[in-house]
């Protein structure tokens, strides 16, 4: 049968492989704030997949291609796919950063107020102290304490001082968080 004439899972065209997980989505009407630290990694990945490892697949593609039979080559399969995910990354990439607003946090340094690219120390109403730094939608991993400047928590703390006491709506009810502390990093070099 031709693949033609085959259904593919909601609307998933052929050879469309957006099985990846989903990216970070930007508010609408909000801009794609970034610091400069960040704005480096994603250039630095851009970079590579443009200089380095898309001209390597594309060899890599070009050569299994040149054996014969593709339908069945493992490597020219496994290239395309390969390929296409490269791609997809660096159109994402280049319309991230075409969109950022790159925001150095150092210029708060000293400040008791919180701000985008802060490290902020809380407690919540259940005497459990945290530390967050909040940053922007693609560079922040929640996994060593950082947070979106979109994420709820952030949301709440942004502009509040060290002592205020900020309400922090949940599924189980509004929790109370007194900011103990706000530091800002040192000024980026590059």
């Amino acid at each position: 049968m031709s693949k033609a004439f085959t259904k593919e899972p909601d609307g998933q065209l052929d050879g469309d492989d957006d099985d990846l997980p989903s990216l970070p989505k930007i508010p609408a009407g909000s801009k794609n704030y970034i610091t400069p630290q960040g704005y480096a990694v994603l250039k630095a990945e851009l970079l590579a997949l443009i200089d380095e490892e898309r001209p390597k697949v594309v060899e890599t593609v070009h050569w299994a291609a040149s054996n014969g039979d593709r339908s069945e080559n493992g490597d020219y399969l496994y290239g395309k796919r390969r390929l296409r995910e490269i791609d997809r990354r660096i159109r994402f990439l280049t319309k991230r950063l075409e969109m950022a607003e790159v925001v150095d946090p150092s210029v708060h340094a000293g400040s008791d107020q919180v701000f985008f690219g802060a490290t902020v120390t809380y407690v919540d109403d259940e005497d459990v102290q945290r530390t967050i730094t909040i940053l922007g939608i693609d560079e922040a991993q929640t996994r060593q304490g950082q947070v979106s400047w979109v994420a709820p928590v952030a949301r709440a703390l942004l502009k509040a001082r060290v002592g205020d006491e900020v309400p922090l709506p949940t599924p189980a009810g509004v929790r109370m968080l007194e900011v103990l502390a706000v530091e800002y990093p040192q000024a980026y070099k590059k």
